[in-house]
């Protein structure tokens, strides 16, 4: 069995959205990514799929995104980004997809690995932070903090986190997100969000304080999935 990972699928196959303005990669990307997951991934492998996964404004309009992502291999583990509206109520998305697994406030075991996870947020920085998205980010940690209490009390050693935003602002400084991985020896940190070669950079890569942090959005993997644990 294998762990893989990407986020920021976005597919809108219902109602078509270029993402070319973040570059030519960009066309055709949807087949790209299917062809490397069938390429790439057993039935016995999990993929975790790190927000952003369709354009769909409900669940109606996800549904063409969310069945070619369910026919693919390998069981998936996902988490909310930012603009994946159609993700309302948990008790529909686990009805409609009983082969999905949905983290919301919980988390997922793998062999002896939690998978904790959240959306996460924008965290404190000088271009755009007000006092709403001060209270989104207190939530979002304490979120990520019951996911990952959760997983520790049923008996998880070992703690992945997975999210859609980064763990720190563009600068790369210290938030309240890696104090929280220090706080519970977190081993590793998967997040997505980050399109264009220019906000790359603006992402927490390889290991500080022991954690490992990976940025697994679509475009910086060429929209292939990266294999995160063997």
């Amino acid at each position: 069995m294998g762990l893989y990972a990407i986020g920021d699928l976005h597919f809108s196959t219902e109602n078509p959205k270029p993402m070319n303005i973040f570059g030519d990669n960009w066309d055709n990307h949807e087949k790209k990514i299917a062809d490397n997951w069938n390429e790439t991934v057993q039935d016995g492998d999990t993929v975790l799929v790190l927000g952003d996964t369709s354009w769909a404004m409900n669940l109606n309009e996800a549904k063409a995104d969310l069945d070619i992502i369910e026919s693919l291999p390998g069981k998936k583990i996902f988490i909310k980004g930012n603009h994946d509206y159609w993700w309302s109520s948990l008790n529909k998305l686990k009805k409609a997809y009983e082969e999905i697994s949905f983290l919301q406030n919980t988390y997922y075991k793998y062999e002896n690995i939690g998978i904790c996870g959240s959306r996460g947020w924008l965290c404190p920085n000088e271009v755009k932070f007000d006092s709403n998205d001060m209270k989104i980010y207190r939530r979002e940690v304490l979120r990520l903090e019951m996911s990952i209490q959760s997983a520790i009390q049923n008996g998880c050693n070992n703690i992945i986190v997975i999210t859609h935003y980064p763990p720190t602002n563009d600068q790369l400084e210290e938030s309240e997100f890696t104090k929280l991985y220090e706080k519970y020896n977190v081993k590793k940190v998967i997040y997505g969000h980050l399109h264009g070669k220019d906000s790359f950079s603006m992402g927490l890569k390889g290991v500080r304080n022991s954690i490992e942090y990976v940025l697994a959005s679509s475009d910086y993997l060429d929209f292939k999935l990266i294999k995160v644990l063997d």
